[in-house]
């Protein structure tokens, strides 16, 4: 069975993940993947994320899909407040439809 859902992406520092991991699940959230990123933006050109530079280095793409955009929202907030200053980072929010999900 199909379900609708919202797809919350933040790219930041990858030194911040245990911090934002804490923040998905006391919003409720049932998970999320993590990859390594790497990319250019307004803060220039980022760490591709090879694990040989150090982690403290890397930069990281959390995506958690969440059954409303109010909790994609409240999670995205929370970040952003706690850590954007001063940390690079971007968050942003999809629509979704997650298929054969058992346990979403």
């Amino acid at each position: 069975m199909n379900q609708q859902a919202s797809k919350l992406i933040i790219i930041t520092e990858n030194l911040l993940l245990k911090k934002i991991a804490k923040i998905i699940d006391e919003a409720g959230a049932t998970g999320y993947t993590v990859v390594a990123a790497g990319g250019k933006g307004s803060r220039n050109v980022r760490s591709s994320g090879n694990p040989s530079v150090g982690d403290s280095f890397t930069n990281i793409k959390i995506e958690v899909l969440t059954a409303n955009r109010d909790m994609a929202v409240k999670i995205s907030d929370q970040v952003a407040a706690k850590f954007f200053d001063d940390y690079s980072g971007i968050t942003y929010i999809c629509n979704a439809e997650v298929l054969h999900a058992h346990t979403f």
